[in-house]
């Protein structure tokens, strides 16, 4: 995320404040200012804050923005140690305290209280799940872009299309955010000739999910990577997507376009494929 340094000119500042890593209050807050797609926005995030001194740097921090922008950051919190949510809150903001609420109606219904522990996420009871991240991210790890092709019996889906269609950051999500092992192969020129999948692929053809992306999208994205390459031409873009999109439907492969989805979107759709086909 930029810093406060970024000389861009911006509507609003926006603090995501954490305990831990802040991916939840980001996520969280993100998804409701997309709703606000005109206004400019400085997003910072401030993880870890568990301490009284972290929360009063948080605070420092925020006030030191409120008084460069002259308009009080929008601060997202999902800090659950109310001391410390207390000494943040009282920064020049407009402050929004996620978990309560949530928590208050929740303690409610469930006639419990919340533990309002630090950490909660890393608890006994959710180590199964957090093992099986760590392995499916180590799993899509290794079997990214097609580096091998030992234990694809052991995926719960392989991606493919051209390179740079957005294969490897939708597998890395789907690791990292559900468990998923997730391997990925790019459909290359010499597929294309054979007119043939890379032949490994066919004794898993009921878990490929394919991924394109349009032409002028995918030379954009290329000319980042190799400038004024063949690679990035549109004409050899063109000619890729074209050969992969005719692969994929002559093979029974159902894909969707990455040029204007998100990896949360994409992956949500591979999870609803993957879900489709599994026994219930």
């Amino acid at each position: 995320m930029p810093d406060s340094t970024d000389q861009t000119p911006y509507d609003r500042t926006v603090f995501y404040v954490s305990d831990g890593t802040g991916i939840t209050a980001e996520t969280f807050g993100h998804s409701l200012l997309t709703q606000f797609g005109s206004v400019r926005l400085r997003q910072q995030r401030l993880p870890f804050v568990d301490s009284v001194e972290k929360a009063d740097e948080a605070l420092r921090r925020i006030n030191r923005q409120a008084q460069l922008d002259r308009k009080p950051p929008i601060v997202f919190s999902t800090l659950v140690n109310a001391p410390i949510n207390d000494i943040v809150r009282q920064a020049t903001c407009r402050f929004f305290d996620l978990f309560a609420s949530f928590l208050e109606p929740l303690e409610q219904e469930l006639g419990v209280r919340s533990s309002h522990a630090i950490g909660q996420s890393h608890t006994a009871s959710n180590l199964e799940a957090y093992s099986r991240r760590i392995a499916a991210i180590n799993y899509s790890l290794t079997h990214d872009d097609g580096q091998t092709d030992k234990d694809l019996e052991e995926s719960d889906v392989i991606l493919v299309g051209v390179s740079r269609s957005g294969k490897t950051p939708t597998s890395l999500y789907l690791a990292m955010q559900h468990g998923v092992k997730a391997a990925n192969y790019p459909l290359i020129p010499e597929d294309f000739d054979r007119q043939r999948l890379p032949e490994v692929l066919y004794r898993h053809r009921k878990k490929l999910f394919g991924l394109t992306i349009t032409p002028e999208r995918l030379a954009e994205v290329r000319q980042e990577r190799r400038p004024n390459s063949r690679y990035a031409s549109i004409d050899n873009c063109r000619q890729e997507v074209i050969a992969a999109e005719s692969m994929m439907r002559r093979e029974g492969i159902e894909w969707l376009s990455s040029t204007t989805k998100s990896i949360e979107e994409i992956a949500t759709t591979v999870l609803q494929r993957i879900e489709a086909r599994s026994p219930s």
